[in-house]
């Protein structure tokens, strides 16, 4: 069945995209504020410290740099390989158990000291955040991130700049698509600021319920509205 003729699926629906990237913007705010003055939804400050501390010839910290690295690699690789396994169990897509895995990391995180090393909860993050950004493609057909802001920044100017020039609606719909990530992620961040001005570690927590909603939108597709469409293959994979 090609993309355009069948439904789109649970994991391809800018809502679920929305709910994924409050929770990535909770995230971010969360280990900036609490967990050592990290973002762990990417790597690129990651790699640009590996580099700075290799020429400067602290081969220590620059191996120290290496860990959420690989930590992000082997979210990548993980869901990569672990996708066709899930799908032949005919139960639920992969799409769906990340969501609960994710759940199930930040509920942990939330338990965690701020006392014990920043080091344990920001891998933890930068695992699930690989996961999710590579399982989490397209929404409804449109390239989108839900761990990071860059793309959508530029993605969002390209198609307003297009859709004014060219008068198309549609263009300018999908520019407004990536601001409305880019606000929905501030959000998120907000949320968990001022959360954490009560709860401290357990501010995380607060990121389990857009999970929660994400979650049972896709189980429910799963087993009742979308279960003849269980074997289909998300768009951009």
């Amino acid at each position: 069945m090609e993309k355009s003729e069948r439904d789109l699926l649970a994991c391809e629906n800018p809502v679920v995209y929305h709910l994924l990237m409050m929770a990535a913007g909770m995230m971010g705010a969360y280990t900036f504020i609490f967990r050592g003055g990290v973002f762990c939804n990417a790597q690129t400050a990651n790699l640009v410290m590996l580099a700075a501390e290799l020429g400067r010839k602290k081969w220590a910290m620059a191996a120290y740099y290496l860990v959420p690295i690989f930590a992000y690699f082997a979210g990548t690789l993980i869901s990569e390989l672990i996708p066709k396994y899930i799908k032949k169990s005919r139960l639920i897509r992969w799409d769906t158990l990340l969501v609960f895995i994710e759940i199930m990391v930040l509920t942990a995180v939330g338990f965690i000291p701020l006392s014990i090393n920043h080091h344990v909860v920001q891998i933890m993050i930068n695992f699930i955040a690989s996961m999710q950004y590579n399982t989490f493609r397209q929404a409804d057909h449109v390239p989108m991130a839900t761990t990071f802001c860059t793309n959508h920044i530029r993605q969002s100017v390209i198609w307003l700049v297009k859709g004014t020039k060219e008068g198309d609606r549609d263009k300018l719909k999908r520019g407004f698509s990536h601001i409305s990530m880019l606000l929905i992620f501030i959000l998120g961040g907000v949320l968990v600021s001022i959360s954490g001005l009560f709860i401290k570690e357990m501010s995380i927590w607060v990121a389990i319920l857009p999970m929660t909603v994400t979650f049972g939108i896709l189980l429910y597709a799963d087993l009742k509205s979308q279960k003849e469409l269980l074997m289909e293959t998300p768009s951009g994979h």
